[in-house]
């Protein structure tokens, strides 16, 4: 293993330790204060389409958030693993918590009736995005669990149109991280105390 990436593990294991060590109050609180800041901006005030996560292992919890885009009817876009394909996801549009099944690594995700780009010939070209990770630097690289997953889908060509927006915690924001080649970053990094754009 290279230096750069037992440096990531490091990393990755002392982070994911110190989110899972945090109080639902502390999560409820700190995820409440970001959702306030993404609801101020104007992107997601005149956004149709948004691509969201299912928070897992006390991520920001960004539910709220996708059940607002419910209510006013807006597209609401989660991912969806491709379980004959490791590190590949779909984006698939769903419409309510019923559409919703346990899938790939525990984590919600839209159901095999809601609808990919490949069932509407159509990639879905999101207005926002909206990031996890385990940590994010000054630059907007991430460091996710390893898996490839977020760097494949912001390498797409669609993504280029897309406001990409990293969600995570203060302590998850780093100087500088260990990066390769193929990393993509996110435009900017929101956490509880406010919101940085890198570009």
């Amino acid at each position: 293993m290279s230096d750069a990436a037992e440096e990531k593990d490091r990393l990755r294991k002392s982070l994911v330790e110190r989110r899972l060590a945090l109080s639902p109050k502390d999560v409820e609180k700190k995820s409440r204060a970001v959702a306030e800041l993404i609801r101020s901006l104007s992107v997601w005030k005149n956004a149709w389409s948004v691509l969201l996560y299912w928070p897992i292992k006390n991520e920001v919890d960004t539910r709220p958030l996708l059940e607002e885009l419910w209510r006013r009817g807006a597209i609401a876009l989660l991912p969806r693993c491709r379980p004959d394909q490791p590190g590949f996801m779909d984006l698939c549009a769903c419409g309510g918590v019923e559409d919703l099944t346990v899938g790939s690594f525990g984590i919600m995700e839209p159901a095999a009736c809601c609808a990919t780009q490949e069932d509407t010939g159509e990639p879905f070209v999101p207005d926002l995005v909206l990031v996890p990770a385990v940590a994010f630097d000054a630059h907007g690289y991430r460091l996710g669990f390893g898996g490839g997953y977020y760097d494949r889908l912001l390498a797409k060509p669609e993504m280029d149109e897309a406001v990409t927006i990293g969600l995570c915690y203060d302590f998850q924001r780093l100087d500088g991280l260990p990066t390769n080649a193929w990393d993509e970053p996110v435009q900017g990094v929101c956490s509880e105390s406010g919101l940085k754009w890198f570009r």
